[in-house]
């Protein structure tokens, strides 16, 4: 299970809004409509099964009644003085006699009961001492008792009671096959208590119709009267009548109702006895009829429901495609800017979450290139800086102007003048030489200030000064490499004046800002001639905007200053003071560089 989840976990978007959704909304849908559905069949069918049994046993009740009255119909052949006294008459009669007797009675019998008694009477038969009377309502044939062969004479013994002859006990057939039973029952003679004879009546079983039509439900439902062994007296499929019903053994013997699901269809079935006859009424119909019209709600429901499931799902999928498909997209451009592709640009055009969330990724993405192409003209402009350090590490002046002091030298024979000059030019090519650090102690730094000063020095004898002091421990702190050569060798270009001493003054100091952290200081002063405003002011709005933008007289400042701001910040860098006849001063600001590492971007 867990597995599954983690599975389902890491399915797409997409799928899961799908799968949540069916999960949700159509099976919970589904389950409620099946279970409402069940619900309703089965309450249905609980009534109808409470209720058919009160309706057999009210049509029971209406059919003994009219039973009642038919067994009532006999006892009309004593309203008739003269049949009685024909029926006690001796059996051997003349045959002019025997006929009269015939007529008198068979007129009787179709006036009492033919026209004049109930309608579902087919015929009337009085056997007495060997004489059959007879009046038929239509023609049959067969007249004659399979079991009761011998009540045709006048020594039947009935012993008073009623007999009921069903159909299948009897040969007798009517024309038109209609359903009948005979009432059998014996008459007695009430003056002297001796046996008439016996008189069936053939009664059409089609009052149970009347009775039982208003329950057949227009054909739906099956109806069937039978006996104690399941003989099937009436039934609305009249070629049952007869038969037996096979599944009677297995009926259960009270009122009431049950399903069966022996036969191929489901059938409700209801029973209801007739004490008076022992009869059963029963009552049967298809369950699937009885939920007819909920299944017509059913298939409507069933057919709305696909439809609304179909509508929403193809709602859910488009709105999942909505979701999904921009994030799709964003995943895809995601991938192309991680491979170094920003001409990417994700255009949603909605102001949902999605579309806002594509508004930030174009925004990132645009900022994201805007910082690399600057971080990229920042490298380029500190290469560009770097490659003009390392160009103007040695002035071909500066070499050509020491090397004819050299010259000068030797051809005076100053052999202490020429070793010290060629040792400081040595030590001052090998510091150049040896680049592969872009930051280096600051003792180092001033002892190749020191070192171009000197030189200096040697070539203007006492025209020119320097004095360098130090507040700080130069071999702990570091510094970027060539911060001060060009700095001093722009104070000995523009410092030296006529007729007086240059003096160039260097000063090393740590400065403890009002934040409490720490600078380096590097102070550049000289006492010529200065920088007048205008100047010094474009200078300054050069340092200020562009350094790099142009390579003019001041290229060596505006290169130290762009290399130290680019690398530690606008804050570090240059700053020029200066004032006609009052010299100038330059100072340097670096961060604290210990051991070359600390104090942030050192790679210069």
């Amino acid at each position: 299970m867990i597995s599954k989840l983690t599975k389902f976990k890491n399915y797409r978007l997409r799928t899961k809004l799908i799968v949540t959704y069916v999960l949700l909304t159509v099976i919970p849908m589904s389950l409620l409509g099946y279970i409402a559905y069940s619900q309703y069949a089965n309450s249905i069918e609980e009534q109808v099964g409470e209720y058919i049994p009160k309706l057999l046993k009210q049509a029971n009740e209406n059919i003994a009644n009219q039973i009642r009255e038919l067994e009532d119909l006999p006892d009309l052949l004593y309203n008739s003085d003269e049949v009685v006294e024909i029926l006690r008459e001796d059996a051997h009669q003349s045959r002019s006699s025997l006929l009269q007797d015939e007529f008198t009675i068979n007129s009787y019998l179709s006036r009492m009961f033919i026209n004049g008694g109930s309608q579902d009477i087919l015929g009337v038969f009085v056997i007495s001492k060997n004489r059959v009377f007879q009046s038929t309502k239509i023609p049959y044939t067969n007249f004659g008792l399979i079991d009761y062969s011998q009540s045709y004479g006048q020594d039947i013994q009935l012993k008073n009671d009623d007999i009921f002859v069903l159909p299948h006990q009897t040969s007798l057939r009517f024309e038109g096959d209609p359903p009948f039973v005979l009432i059998m029952k014996q008459l007695s003679d009430l003056e002297n208590r001796t046996d008439l004879g016996t008189v069936l009546i053939a009664v059409n079983v089609t009052f149970f119709e009347d009775v039982i039509n208003d329950m057949s439900e227009e054909g739906k439902a099956d109806l069937w009267m039978m006996n104690k062994e399941g003989r099937v007296i009436y039934h609305t499929n009249s070629e049952k009548i007869r038969t037996v019903d096979r599944e009677f053994s297995n009926y259960p013997k009270i009122n009431g109702s049950f399903r069966t699901t022996q036969e191929d269809e489901n059938r409700l079935i209801s029973l209801n006895y007739m004490d008076e006859t022992g009869w059963t009424l029963a009552h049967s119909v298809l369950v699937k009829n009885l939920t007819e019209q909920t299944d017509l709600v059913r298939d409507a429901t069933i057919f709305i429901f696909l439809v609304f499931v179909t509508i929403s799902t193809i709602i859910s999928i488009l709105l999942a495609w909505n979701v999904s498909s921009p994030l799709n997209r964003l995943t895809t451009l995601m991938k192309r800017v991680e491979k170094g592709n920003f001409d990417v640009d994700l255009a949603i055009g909605t102001t949902d979450e999605v579309g806002m969330l594509a508004d930030n990724f174009n925004s990132m993405v645009t900022e994201i290139k805007d910082l690399i192409r600057e971080n990229y003209q920042i490298e380029l402009k500190q290469k560009e800086a770097e490659l003009y350090a390392l160009q103007s590490q040695i002035n071909p002046h500066f070499m050509y102007n020491t090397l004819e002091t050299i010259a000068m030298s030797v051809e005076d024979d100053e052999k202490e003048t020429v070793i010290e000059m060629v040792t400081l030019l040595g030590r001052m090519l090998r510091f150049s030489i040896g680049n592969k650090e872009t930051v280096v102690p600051i003792a180092d730094e001033l002892l190749h200030v020191k070192d171009y000063l000197t030189i200096q020095k040697i070539r203007f004898e006492e025209k020119f000064d320097f004095t360098i002091r130090e507040e700080i421990n130069p071999e702990r702190y570091y510094t970027p490499k060539f911060v001060l050569q060009p700095i001093v060798e722009n104070a000995v270009k523009h410092g030296l004046a006529y007729g007086r001493v240059t003096t160039i003054e260097i000063e090393v100091t740590l400065i403890r800002n009002s934040g409490g952290t720490e600078e380096i200081s590097f102070k550049v002063k000289d006492n010529g001639a200065g920088i007048n405003e205008d100047t010094l002011a474009g200078i300054q709005k050069m340092l200020a905007s562009d350094p790099m933008s142009k390579r003019d007289a001041h290229f060596g400042l505006s290169n130290v200053h762009a290399r130290i701001a680019m690398n530690f910040g606008e804050s570090f860098g240059l700053n020029i003071s200066s004032g006609i006849n009052k010299g100038t001063e330059v100072e340097i600001r670096i961060p604290i560089l210990t051991n070359g590492t600390e104090g942030g971007h050192h790679e210069l």
